[in-house]
């Protein structure tokens, strides 16, 4: 086949294929940014909770912080493939199903939550116990002290923290293919891998990058405004 006969081809699928991409990257961002909220939220409370029920910490309690620890050195060494799986009853509860966008997900939720946990406590643990002290000798309550000194206090390592759980969720959403999802990582597969496109595939591979670079742009952006107040 001659190279004007291929450009013209490639033009011809990418006129059939285009629908399909953009709802790809609609679907991506769609889960991307359902998954980033929710994980965002049980993360930071999972991580409140690791950091303050610690030995020393305002709600010091060892048997809840032994529990969530378990739980989340449990959940996060599982692959993301896999866990899809094997929290199949769960999606089935949650959502009536175990394929498709909804159950994706349910599984992306429950692997971002417990990483984002773990992120969570490991940037409380750097803040200077001094400040925690000082606020406990004027008589700060617990909530006061997490929400007017450990939060604040943090804030910026936080932010670059769920930039870092951002990405992870992207590369997630990828895999959430497998399971009837849709997405980029589902189209680069089925019209990229499959069919031998390798136009498709770096094409698909150009717009996660793009994705991704302007999520830890902004990430780092924010988090600089943070820290210089």
């Amino acid at each position: 086949m001659s190279t004007d006969n291929t450009m013209i081809l490639a033009q011809m699928d990418w006129d059939r294929l285009g629908p399909t991409f953009t709802k790809a990257i609609w679907d991506t961002l769609y889960m991307v940014s359902i998954t980033l909220v929710l994980s965002a939220v049980l993360g930071l409370l999972l991580g409140l909770l690791l950091y303050t029920t610690r030995s020393g910490g305002v709600l010091q309690n060892r048997p809840v912080y032994l529990l969530l620890n378990f739980l989340v050195n449990f959940f996060r060494p599982i692959p993301f493939i896999i866990l899809l799986t094997a929290i199949g009853p769960l999606t089935d509860i949650l959502v009536g199903s175990r394929i498709g966008m909804e159950a994706a997900i349910v599984g992306m939720v429950v692997a971002a939550t417990f990483g984002a946990a773990r992120i969570v406590e490991q940037n409380l643990v750097s803040i200077d116990p001094g400040v925690i002290e000082a606020a406990k000798s004027m008589g700060a309550s617990p909530l006061k002290i997490i929400t007017s000194v450990i939060i604040p206090e943090a804030l910026g390592p936080l932010i670059l923290g769920f930039t870092f759980v951002f990405i992870s969720i992207v590369d997630m959403s990828a895999m959430a293919g497998y399971i009837g999802a849709g997405g980029l990582g589902d189209f680069a597969i089925v019209y990229g891998y499959r069919t031998f496109n390798d136009q498709v595939t770096w094409i698909t591979v150009a717009v996660i990058i793009v994705i991704v670079q302007i999520a830890q742009l902004l990430g780092n952006w924010a988090a600089r405004k943070i820290m210089r107040r």
